[in-house]
């Protein structure tokens, strides 16, 4: 049999996907900067279906390339053009396996939107802290695959941390089963952590067991608007001080994003009278009430607003203010994408190095490219920020997307001058593949490409990504 007769053999012949039309949206992704080709999309429906499937694809020696919900910013999940790859996507393993409440895990399917794990988690009163703008639609694959972060990884830690176990199809077809819900298990190298991150290059995630907490049974949060990211700091401290564990969330956001949210989003206001250059969205949460927990924070963003750290700020009194003022932060991504293509820059920094690097990245953005205006937000509480580029004007945009390498330099020049790093939490996939190569050193390479020719001779899982 041809290939594609085998593989519709396996999943059977709906789910085996050739037409053009059919295709389409998994060739592309999400932001429009990559458009590929492929031999077909294979719709597996078990983790036993995906070995099978890769064994075929090994057999024939033709590359996969893994797809979860395609949310993903950086052209991981998108074929190259030469149309020679099959596209697995993992759409279809969506279910929950397991909840137990007393060990405090989940077992889930890689192809569970991430919500879809927050409500199981929610239904025997436990929290999966997981939480991205893209929740609805990313599949938690996917956020193994690139170890995504979000805006809870200054309480919970990023998905790595979240993770307990998995199942793996490795590029040889074989099924492994690291399901194993346990917080220590010494025996031998833990495998699961090659997998997490590796962008789909080491072999295709099938199941998790992931991490459940406590529900919180208040929260708090807050609008604020600061003169600096060095006042970002100072506030985080000051709660960190006041509240331990119980701050959650610290977002920092600079007024062009937010201008850009207001502009796009329908249904959006600003929080506050005046604007600023800066804004934080802080949330606290925990046991106790909301009652008590919003009068301590009160209590708290006054001394900041005496130590003149905190200019003004809007309290939510509700649950649907507090998601009034999230969909703020969480769109900006979708707002950015409205205005227009943008370069974008998920960078990691120490805590302590933001205000500095804002300062000298900017000045340096400016002299270097008149007229660029810089899009800033991000998780301050763990050093993750967003720092976006683009013009005004469309064809100047243009013209600087087209130059995007030269901003990247400057860019990525200074993260590591810094002692930070190009991706925190977006991967690398074809967007910084060369830079990774530029900006990790020879023994680190290496050490990647052995583990890349140890798991992966033939290089057929998802070639041209990550190295």
């Amino acid at each position: 049999m041809s290939l594609r007769e085998t593989l519709a053999a396996i999943v059977g012949e709906p789910q085996l996907l050739t037409a053009a039309a059919d295709m389409a949206p998994y060739l592309r992704d999400w932001r429009g900067r990559y458009q590929g080709s492929a031999r077909c999309v294979v719709r597996p429906g078990n983790a036993g279906e995906v070995a099978a499937v890769v064994r075929a694809c090994v057999d024939a020696r033709v590359p996969i390339v893994p797809q979860g919900g395609n949310t993903g910013l950086c052209g991981a999940a998108t074929p190259d053009a030469s149309g020679e790859a099959v596209v697995l996507s993992l759409q279809r393993l969506n279910r929950v396996r397991a909840v137990d409440p007393a060990n405090n895990t989940i077992t889930v399917e890689a192809g569970c939107t991430l919500v879809a794990v927050q409500e199981a988690a929610a239904a025997v009163g436990r929290l999966f802290p997981l939480s991205l703008a893209a929740e609805g639609s990313c599949l938690i694959g996917g956020n193994l695959s690139t170890n995504a972060g979000g805006v809870q990884v200054l309480r919970y830690g990023n998905t790595r941390a979240l993770t307990l176990g998995l199942e793996v199809v490795l590029p040889s077809g074989d099924l492994w089963d690291g399901l194993r819900g346990l917080r220590k298990d010494n025996t031998g190298y833990d495998l699961k952590q090659l997998f997490i991150g590796a962008e789909g290059t080491l072999g295709i995630i099938t199941a998790a067991v992931l991490r459940l907490f406590a529900q919180p049974r208040a929260t708090a949060t807050a609008w604020l608007a600061i003169p600096s990211p060095a006042a970002a700091l100072a506030v985080l401290t000051r709660l960190q001080a006041a509240f331990g564990e119980l701050v959650s969330a610290c977002e920092l956001v600079s007024d062009v994003a937010l201008q850009l949210v207001l502009q796009h989003i329908a249904g959006s206001n600003a929080p506050l009278a005046e604007a600023s250059d800066w804004y934080l969205l802080v949330e606290l949460s925990g046991g106790g009430d909301d009652a008590m927990l919003q009068a301590g924070l009160a209590d708290c963003l006054g001394e900041a607003i005496a130590a003149g750290e905190v200019s003004d700020a809007a309290l939510a009194q509700s649950g649907e203010q507090a998601k009034k003022l999230w969909a703020l932060r969480e769109n900006i991504a979708e707002a950015q994408k409205r205005e227009g293509f943008s370069i974008k820059h998920d960078i990691s920094l120490p805590i302590s190095g933001i205000p500095d690097f804002v300062a000298a990245a900017d000045a340096a953005l400016a002299e270097a490219f008149p007229g660029i205006r810089c899009v800033t937000f991000g998780h301050v509480g763990d050093g993750n920020l967003h720092y976006n580029q683009s013009m005004v004007d469309q064809a100047d945009n243009a013209r600087l997307i087209a130059g995007q390498g030269a901003v990247d330099r400057l860019v990525h020049d200074l993260v590591t001058a810094a002692g930070g790093s190009i991706s925190a939490e977006h991967g690398i996939g074809q967007l910084k593949r060369d830079d990774l190569a530029r900006y990790r050193s020879p023994v680190e390479l290496a050490t990647m490409r052995a583990l890349k020719q140890a798991l992966d001779p033939l290089g057929l899982m998802n070639p041209g990504k990550l190295l």
